[in-house]
């Protein structure tokens, strides 16, 4: 798949088929607009991804987002910061110029609720009458639904926020999941507790709350289920958000690996302790939870 980041003009893509959009977390409403460009990726055109971008914190991170698009099949992902001559421009001109000009677009995918130029006054049914007008083909796509709220970033970003793990992995159509390089940390859990692999979140990925998952750790071997803490590990006295995994079974040496962590169930808050052992005895708790919830899910190696 080809990435590129647009800092100023688009690039010409012939016969683009393509969706636009936040993208942020590759949800099922996403992944429906994604199967249309797909479908005309079929009959020879370009399957292209147009994520407009915004600072703040993400479900999953550029480089996330990319390797899940990648995998689902599409050929060109543009990441498209909103500046300030994306927000100025009017949807006429966006269309004209980007939409059939730069990308000689055949075909558009979107949302019911999309809107694009100046003021957002750029609607689904615009983009469709403009479209008759350019010589491209648009469909308007509905939400997908989880009973009567429609799946949305802003619905699953709620549920990651109140740990709902489980929810936000069925909304999404994949497990929430954080990626990164292990890292040395004190080596405190070899020493005192037990052997961990660390790793440091960037800045921008949005997290759920502290504390104790379930959770399957995926590198280059292949995947192991272990248990996972978010947060500042307080007994320890960290002083920065770490992703820490436990995993059963495995002695390898991890440092320096890329690695996946994909969470499956929250199992508790994080918590104070008031000496080590305590620790030591919630560890190993929390251990043979994380054993019992992998013996009724297994995970496919």
């Amino acid at each position: 798949m080809e990435y590129l980041k647009i800092d100023g003009g688009f690039p010409g893509i012939e016969n683009c088929a393509v969706t636009l959009g936040k993208f942020d977390g590759i949800h099922w409403g996403h992944r429906k607009l994604i199967s249309g460009i797909l479908e005309k990726k079929k009959e020879g055109a370009t399957a292209v991804v147009c994520a407009f971008t915004s600072a703040g914190k993400s479900i999953f991170t550029s480089s996330e987002r990319r390797r899940l698009l990648e995998g689902l099949g599409v050929d060109v992902l543009l990441e498209c910061p909103l500046d300030d001559r994306l927000r100025h421009m009017k949807a006429e001109t966006f269309v004209r110029e980007i939409l059939v000009g730069d990308l000689q677009a055949s075909y558009a995918a979107v949302g019911e609720d999309f809107r694009f130029g100046y003021e957002r006054k750029g609607t689904p049914e615009l983009l469709k009458t403009l479209g008759k007008k350019y010589g491209f083909d648009t469909d308007i796509l509905s939400k997908e639904r989880d009973g009567r709220r429609k799946i949305s970033s802003t619905y699953i970003r709620e549920e990651l926020r109140k740990g709902n793990i489980q929810k936000v992995n069925e909304l999404l159509g994949t497990p929430y999941f954080v990626e990164g390089i292990v890292a040395h940390g004190r080596g405190m859990g070899h020493r005192i507790f037990f052997p961990t692999a660390n790793l440091i979140p960037p800045q921008e990925k949005l997290l759920p709350p502290n504390g104790v998952y379930a959770a399957v750790f995926l590198c280059e071997d292949g995947a192991v289920p272990g248990v996972t803490n978010i947060g500042y590990k307080p007994t320890v006295g960290e002083r920065f958000v770490g992703v820490e995994t436990y995993l059963f079974d495995c002695d390898r040496d991890l440092y320096g690996c890329s690695c996946r962590v994909e969470f499956r169930k929250f199992l508790r808050p994080e918590k104070k302790f008031a000496s080590f052992d305590e620790l030591k005895e919630q560890i190993s708790r929390d251990i043979s939870n994380g054993r019992s919830f992998f013996e009724e899910n297994p995970v496919d190696k």
